[in-house]
């Protein structure tokens, strides 16, 4: 974390990754308004939150203001597509929708990087940070396994589309099984949110839809067993 109006502002300045700036609700002054600036000017998200829940994060003289700084550098979807067929490979993406919980997003980021995954693609918005937590709870994949934050998923996966890549979403919307459908060739998996899984207009976008099938009374799969059971699907098809 940094704190504080103009360290903040000189973090930005400095170029450092920043996951999100927290400021306390209610701040008008104007380096406060030169800030919320800055950092939009630099697609950087702002978070209003009440000023009990900065205490709670930091005891610290911050001000009224917290940024979080990432723990990757992030990747472009360009770069890893690019890199993945240049070394006469089919890319192999996963792309998470919402997902919130560090500790869901670890562990699918250890399994991404055990099945041999080429990135992770995540929204800029409302995905968990990636902080020094996210790197723990990942046992180090994310030190492997690049990572991309896209301001709208419905352009990457017009990206995707344009570039070969077949997009698969992994839903219970549908009656298809994973284990009917071919899963070889370039291809992206979409896991969805913790609360509502994968959004409508991301859903109407993929290829195909698939469901994994449950045989007990539980209506769903915890989203890191998700992702796994559907990552080592491909992995098994591509042998």
């Amino acid at each position: 974390m940094i704190y504080g109006t103009r360290a903040v502002m000189e973090a930005i300045a400095a170029g450092k990754e920043i996951d999100k700036v927290i400021i306390q609700s209610g701040l008008t002054n104007d380096l406060v308004k030169e800030l919320i600036g800055v950092a939009r000017s630099n697609n950087i998200p702002v978070v209003y939150v009440p000023a009990e829940k900065l205490k709670r994060m930091s005891s610290k003289n911050h001000q009224g203001v917290i940024c979080l700084l990432s723990a990757v550098s992030f990747s472009s979807v360009d770069d890893l597509i690019f890199k993945a067929y240049n070394d006469g490979r089919e890319p192999f993406l996963l792309i998470l929708d919402r997902i919130t919980d560090v500790r869901n997003f670890g562990a699918i980021v250890r399994t991404a990087e055990c099945a041999g995954v080429d990135g992770i693609i995540i929204p800029e918005k409302g995905s968990v940070p990636i902080t020094s937590d996210a790197m723990k709870t990942s046992a180090g994949a994310l030190n492997h396994l690049p990572v991309c934050k896209e301001k709208d998923l419905k352009k990457t996966i017009q990206l995707l589309h344009d570039n070969g890549i077949r997009v698969l979403a992994c839903t219970e919307k549908t009656e298809r099984s994973i284990y009917q459908l071919n899963l070889s060739g370039p291809i992206a998996i979409i896991m969805g949110s913790e609360e509502d899984g994968i959004s409508d207009n991301l859903l109407r976008q993929a290829d195909e839809l698939a469901r994994i099938p449950l045989k007990g009374k539980i209506g769903s799969l915890n989203v890191s067993v998700a992702a796994g059971i559907a990552l080592y699907e491909v992995v098994r098809q591509k042998g």
